[in-house]
């Protein structure tokens, strides 16, 4: 009499976490990470056409910063909405809609009367939700498609395209704004919808969120393609599966990883958008250059970003996520708070605030490469989607307060001028400098240890580590 097997989840994703990194892995990470490369692009590029129309167009600082804010908006609802559709249709799925959405809007911008500054921020909304709901499976697809002995580094490094787009956008500006003008460099950002097509077609499912959703034939059969063996020598689970919900309050039973995603997040980002979106006026207004001169110095902020975001990859896969935190948070508030306090100290004619800016962002842009996967491999598979979106819709926090931030200090209703933003500078990137502190601190007493954890399948389920 034959006997039955039975086989468990765990037998399967064994078997997955063995898969080496192989030409189907390579493929489907660049596909993603040039992706988010690209959807950054059209996030970031908002700074320097809001330099070049905002003077002529007459804007205030108040008008100006809804364009520059609106997309944090946006980006909180898409990360909101995508984090949970996720978890009930797939990551793929999502990723794909986000993607032509992403690419519809930014490409839009290009088309909009003169002086609309009302579309060209109902579209920076669009740009944003897309932005939100293209994120969360990135982040997402990064942590669960990773076996679990790479998965620290891989994931982070991942994180550096975002960065990589923010680059682009600077080198775009820099070479392109002044033979294409600013609506030719706006109609670049039709640029995602093609990610989108390739997606379709060449990055799997996430087979953590199979297994989970108890589609295990379909499991199966992508890690044997990963593994390179027939299906019929992997272990088939006969478990079921518990039935998918997309409840945000779920989110809640891991209280300490809940307020540690919210605040890190909203910290990180608040000082990233602030530099970031504020960058090409604040360094053409402060240097008193052009806005295609200024957007070479974003270039070299951008390297320093992404250059942190590498350091730090290997920093989380030696030390481990937890000390990468605090490193992140403490190393803004140290180079922030001296941003803030020597912003009137020139050498050789040159201001230190810009040399300090730049070299702050080692830890402002590159901790985010240590942030960015945490919450999907503390909080689990089930609920990992709405982890990311957790993460990104405090990421759209930021996206606000940052720009925000600046606006407020130095007069919404005032017109852009280099004295509204040299006595802006002081309280502003003191502000920026707490938002660092406060990463630390919760790093510091309400993070758990995730590297080299396996990621846990059940809701809320504690990673193990110390």
């Amino acid at each position: 009499m034959n006997q039955i097997t039975h086989h468990s989840t765990e037998d399967l994703l064994a078997a997955y976490d063995e898969a080496p990194l192989n030409l189907r892995y390579w493929t489907s990470y660049a596909i993603l990470t040039i992706g988010i490369a690209l959807d950054y692009f059209d996030f970031f590029i908002v700074g320097f056409l809001i330099a070049v129309v905002g003077p002529r167009w007459h804007l205030t600082y108040g008008q100006s910063s809804i364009i520059l804010l609106i997309g944090g908006v946006g980006g909180i609802v898409g990360a909101l909405v995508g984090g949970s559709l996720g978890d009930l249709w797939g990551r793929k799925t999502i990723l794909v809609i986000s993607s032509f959405i992403c690419a519809a809007a930014a490409g839009s911008i290009a088309l909009i009367p003169e002086g609309s500054w009302e579309i060209f921020a109902a579209l920076r909304f669009v740009v944003g939700f897309a932005l939100g709901g293209t994120v969360t499976p990135f982040n997402t697809l990064l942590v669960e498609c990773t076996p679990t002995r790479y998965r620290t580094i891989m994931s982070s490094l991942g994180i550096v395209f975002p960065s990589a787009g923010s680059l682009i956008a600077a080198l775009t500006s820099a070479t392109l704004l002044g033979t294409l003008g600013w609506r030719g460099v706006a109609a670049l950002g039709v640029a995602p919808a093609v990610i989108g097509v390739l997606v379709i077609f060449l990055v799997p499912e996430s087979v953590r969120w199979l297994v989970g959703r108890g589609r295990y034939v379909e499991a199966r059969t992508q890690v044997a393609k990963l593994r390179g063996v027939p299906a019929e020598e992997l272990p088939l689970p006969t478990a079921v599966a518990t039935p998918p919900n997309a409840r945000l309050a779920d989110l809640y039973t891991r209280p300490g990883v809940f307020w540690l995603t919210l605040i890190a997040w909203i910290g990180a980002s608040t000082a990233d958008y602030a530099i970031q979106l504020w960058g090409p006026t604040m360094f053409s207004m402060l240097l008193r250059i052009s806005v295609r001169e200024a957007a070479i110095y974003m270039v070299y902020l951008a390297l320093f970003g992404i250059t942190g975001k590498i350091g730090f990859a290997f920093l989380a896969n030696w030390i481990g996520r937890r000390k990468s935190g605090m490193v992140h948070g403490y190393g803004i508030a140290v180079t922030l708070a001296a941003a803030a306090c020597l912003h009137s100290v020139v050498v050789a004619g040159f201001p230190i605030f810009v040399l300090l800016v730049i070299f702050s962002c080692l830890f402002v842009v590159g901790g985010i490469g240590n942030l960015a996967p945490y919450a999907v491999e503390a909080y689990g598979v089930k609920l990992g989607s709405r982890a990311a979106g957790l993460g990104q819709a405090s990421n759209g926090i930021g996206r606000i307060a940052g720009p925000l931030s600046l606006a407020l200090v130095a007069g919404t209703g005032n017109l852009l001028s280099p004295a509204a933003t040299a006595a802006a500078v002081f309280p502003t990137f003191l502000f920026l400098a707490g938002c660092g502190l406060a990463i630390g601190l919760v790093f510091t007493f309400l993070a758990p240890e995730t590297h080299g954890v396996p990621i846990a399948q059940g809701d809320g389920e504690p990673a193990r580590g110390t």
